[in-house]
């Protein structure tokens, strides 16, 4: 009776709620991670003149993480086009038989 009220999807048992968790930890992760290390990588030069960030590295920084989250964002949505368009696609197979 639960496909009547509750959707037809069973619902993921704790153990699954966890796995998802942790994945989406690690990829968060990751891209903090690859963030950090590009915008400093492009920002920051190696050799430290002061202890602080000056305004044109601080307003380097600010633009590289904006531009890696709008690409992030541009890319995912990309996929996600792609992927209802296959998904839409082999749906409709074999109806016109």
């Amino acid at each position: 009776m639960s496909f009547l009220f509750g959707g037809g999807r069973p619902q993921p048992s704790s153990a699954e709620k966890i796995a998802a968790a942790e994945t989406e930890i690690e990829m968060v992760s990751d891209m903090f991670n690859r963030l950090s290390q590009s915008c400093a990588k492009k920002c920051i030069p190696s050799d430290y003149r002061e202890a602080d960030l000056n305004k044109g590295e601080s307003v380097c920084l600010d633009r590289c993480v904006s531009k890696f989250f709008e690409v992030n964002m541009k890319v995912s949505e990309k996929m996600q086009n792609e992927a209802a368009g296959k998904q839409g696609m082999s749906g409709g197979i074999g109806y016109g038989i």
